[in-house]
């Protein structure tokens, strides 16, 4: 076909199948092209430097802050425009609407606002606050972080010189400490990293997704189509890609109109349907029941141009992540248009856009079901599609508020479960997907699936929970894989092992119902939970800043693949042994899923002989 996928370029790299027989340098994270001076590669046992001075450990240390700023940039991009969206629903100016009025004023409340205000007052006074919040300067704590954050964590953080001020701040610190010839510690850099983290947790991660929560709905669970089998290429096939969702609401919203059906099929197709893909669709998928309109989910990135190439898409709506650069060329060979909605997305060859505005979200996406209506014709008759892909369905939609619904009104079932043993502990998966060291999603599977097999919960986030779905271990079948005490307490209550969790921006999320466990138990510190964080594939500089936050809460932190820092030996010796005393979060590496598996469940037996249970 002349085309080149993420498989072919990732063996053209000439990595084979032993990805780190690369340059050691870059394996390491001991090189720097900062300066003139440079290139320039440190290695530590010969005590070489850069040109500058800064050792290995620095030079380490210093490129996973600045891919920390990457990923926390990104992730408050999404927090900033869920912010302006509830802004002008609450002005009217939007075609959205407070959908739960509660979690409104639930949240409100819990940073102290006036919740007796109607809710458009309260929802711009909300929006107000936490804009000032953002906005404060470094040396100025965060009211964010100390409102919503356990008071352990506070102590823990202030006395280290780790709390964090605003979010805007905390990302002008990290990079301008980057800097050639400013900080080169390693130490004095990883806490910056920490501080950026919980900035980016409680101000960026927590807050997006209580925001969409009022406008879209908290999620609940329920059954969702997965896997590329979702795509017919008899329909008018709208596909919202990335992470922001507000597109891909508004799409259903309207598609869900008898007057587009009708369009549609007067086109010759048998109608139109809104595909959710990667993060956007797990943002739809874990709050909007499936329908003849809005079908299902197809998968996580790397299944990307598999989606493209079937034939069967006639609209790819990209916003702010995760869409590839290729991604024109297969819209030239597949028939289909390809639209940024975001100004963060540019592709080469692509100069029509359609920059995301609350303001004009209707008018946007009568355009693109427009779009879509006029290219199915055309896509019918010049491209072949490929039909009788694989098609599965996954329980989606798990949220603290459904899981605590789930258990009858409180987290007594499940800590009950966790005391007598049924349950030894949770796991929260929050990972991408790679092709390094298995190949897409292969790791990450193969570790859930050990994990649910020692009894161990999980909770997916992520590309890797798209992993999950498609598995099929996000259904009730699949507890037939768990150990007795796990798949005992899913007969019980109804669920699957894996609970599908939502996008990597639950993580905060994720944070706040493990305070709310500790408090459960007792007012228990994270640290002394049979907890832990699992990042079976990262990939992106969005993961990294969860592995960071994830160290900074005090969690055990399994990851793969091997991060770029083993040439930095005293900073290895920081995140895998030392951090343990500091903060009481320990990085964890292991290639083998089994022998993964193992590593956190010796950490969770040990909790649980702490807490006595």
């Amino acid at each position: 076909m002349g085309l080149s996928n993420v498989w072919d370029r990732y063996e053209a790299q000439g990595l084979g199948t032993d990805p780190d027989q690369r340059c050691r340098f870059c394996m390491g994270g001991v090189r720097c092209d900062f300066c003139s001076n440079g290139p320039c590669r440190a290695d530590a046992e010969k005590d070489k430097r850069g040109v500058c001075g800064i050792s290995a450990d620095g030079m380490a240390m210093r490129m996973m802050l600045l891919r920390n700023v990457m990923g926390a940039a990104t992730y408050h991009y999404h927090c900033e425009q869920t912010v302006r969206t509830l802004r002008e629903t609450a002005l009217g100016s939007s075609p959205f609407r407070i959908t739960d009025l509660a979690k409104l004023k639930h949240f409100a409340a819990r940073i102290g606002l006036n919740t007796g205000l109607p809710a458009d007052e309260l929802a711009l006074d909300l929006c107000a606050f936490l804009e000032e919040d953002f906005a404060r300067k470094s040396h100025e704590e965060s009211l964010i972080v100390d409102l919503l954050a356990p008071a352990e964590r506070k102590k823990v953080w202030r006395n280290l010189g780790i709390f964090p001020g605003g979010i805007y701040g905390e990302m002008m610190l990290a990079t301008g400490s980057s800097l050639t010839n400013v900080d080169g510690y390693f130490v004095s850099l990883a806490k910056k990293a920490m501080r950026l983290s919980i900035a980016m947790a409680y101000q960026s991660q927590l807050v997006l997704e209580s925001l969409q929560d009022v406008l879209f709905g908290t999620p609940r669970p329920h059954w969702m189509r997965v896997d590329l089998g979702v795509l017919d290429p008899d329909y008018v096939n709208i596909l919202p890609n990335g992470h922001e969702p507000f597109l891909g609401f508004a799409l259903v919203d309207l598609a869900r109109n008898p007057e587009w059906q009708e369009r549609a099929r007067e086109a010759g197709a048998k109608g139109i349907r809104v595909i959710a893909n990667i993060e956007t669709g797990q943002e739809m998928v874990q709050r909007l029941e499936m329908d003849e309109v809005f079908w299902g989910y197809t998968g996580n990135w790397i299944m990307q141009e598999a989606v493209l190439a079937t034939g069967a898409v006639d609209v790819f709506v990209a916003d702010m992540n995760c869409s590839l650069p290729l991604d024109p060329v297969y819209a030239e060979r597949f028939g289909f248009k390809i639209v940024p909605v975001s100004d963060l997305v540019a592709f080469e060859g692509v100069a029509d856009r359609m920059d995301y505005d609350p303001g004009s979200a209707r008018e946007q996406a009568v355009a693109l079901l427009e779009m879509g209506i006029a290219n199915f014709r055309e896509r019918r008759e010049r491209v072949t599609p490929i039909a009788g892909l694989p098609v599965g369905k996954a329980v989606v939609g798990f949220s603290p508020e459904s899981i605590t619904a789930a258990l009858g009104g409180s987290l007594g079932p499940l800590l009950d479960a966790i005391k007598e043993g049924s349950i030894r502990g949770v796991a929260g998966l929050v990972s991408c997907t790679t092709l390094r060291d298995s190949g897409q999603d292969v790791h990450s599977v193969a570790v859930a699936e050990e994990l649910i097999k020692r009894d161990i919960l999980v909770l997916s986030l992520g590309c890797g929970n798209a992993a999950m779905q498609v598995a099929g271990l996000c259904t009730l079948d699949a507890a037939a894989k768990a150990g007795p005490g796990l798949k005992k307490v899913c007969a019980a209550v109804g669920v699957p092992p894996v609970l599908s969790f939502g996008t990597c921006t639950d993580t905060g999320r994720l944070a706040d119902l493990i305070a709310a466990v500790g408090e459960a138990l007792g007012g228990v510190a994270v640290p002394d939970l049979p907890v832990a964080a699992v990042a079976p594939e990262y990939m992106e500089q969005k993961a990294t800043i969860d592995a960071i936050f994830a160290l900074a809460y005090g969690l055990y932190t399994y990851v793969n693949p091997v991060p770029t820092v083993t040439g930095a030996p005293s900073l290895v010796r920081l995140l895998t042994q030392d951090l343990k005393g500091i903060t009481g979060g320990v990085l964890a590496l292991e290639t083998d899923p089994a022998a993964a598996a193992e590593g956190v469940l010796a950490h969770i037996e040990e909790k649980r002989n702490g807490l006595g249970i």
